[in-house]
């Protein structure tokens, strides 16, 4: 049994409470995220610095990968578009933090591009349909063979940080944030849950709990005013 986080987009007083709920009804259930951790809210910083010190376990998105190209590859196509999606408040929450921001961006770019646990699999925008062509009638019995092709192509509008495809069905629940809904949505023929609820534009922050690619329980907080505001 898991619990994800969906995309938090420095919304970190909606995420302690969040977390809180969680472990007072899981107490020690592994706790992951599907990535967004930067970017629109206020607390970019704090954000990052709590999901490291709760071992909230990663896989990062577009916006973290924007966040780490544009100190590391500033030439890449992650940097370049990184001035067009909300990296201000970022850049403001880290301004007294130089040193912490480095430590940070390590952690995402050592973060895995995704989660194949017994339970789910986790990644920020989930593998597109596009794929199925390239794989044998039987791959849902071997996953791995998924890797080459979703690491080779991270960097496409079809790849597993961008993807706003119809998702593959891999035979296990796929649990995805990026395409933000105004609830949490479970899309029954690619068995994949979307749980990204709009953090950063006030409207809450969600997660699912997960067993055996049963949704056990949602959870969800209203969005703090301060986060955003």
């Amino acid at each position: 049994m898991v619990a994800i986080i969906g995309d938090i987009h420095g919304c970190y007083y909606t995420l302690v409470e969040l977390y809180n709920k969680i472990i007072e009804l899981y107490p020690n259930i592994p706790i992951y995220t599907v990535g967004d951790l930067v970017d629109r809210g206020n607390y970019s910083y704090e954000v990052v610095k709590f999901v490291k010190e709760k071992n909230i376990i990663l896989t990062p998105g577009n916006h973290d990968y924007m966040f780490y190209h544009f100190f590391k590859e500033p030439s890449s196509i992650f940097a370049r578009s990184w001035f067009f999606n909300g990296n201000e408040t970022t850049l403001l929450s880290y301004e007294k933090h130089e040193k912490e921001m480095f430590e940070h961006i390590e952690f995402i770019k050592s973060a895995p591009l995704f989660h194949n646990l017994e339970d789910c699999f986790i990644s920020h925008a989930g593998i597109s349909n596009y794929y199925e062509k390239f794989l044998p009638p039987d791959f849902k019995n071997n996953l791995d063979l998924l890797t080459p092709l979703l690491i080779n192509d991270i960097s496409s509008d079809r790849g597993i940080m961008w993807t706003r495809d119809p998702l593959l069905n891999i035979g296990k629940l796929q649990v995805v944030g990026h395409t933000k809904l105004p609830e949490i949505t479970f899309v029954e023929d690619s068995n994949a849950v979307y749980i990204d609820t709009g953090a950063c534009v006030g409207n809450k922050l969600s997660a699912v709990i997960v067993e055996q690619s049963k949704i056990i329980q949602t959870l969800e907080v209203k969005t703090h005013l301060n986060d955003i505001i």
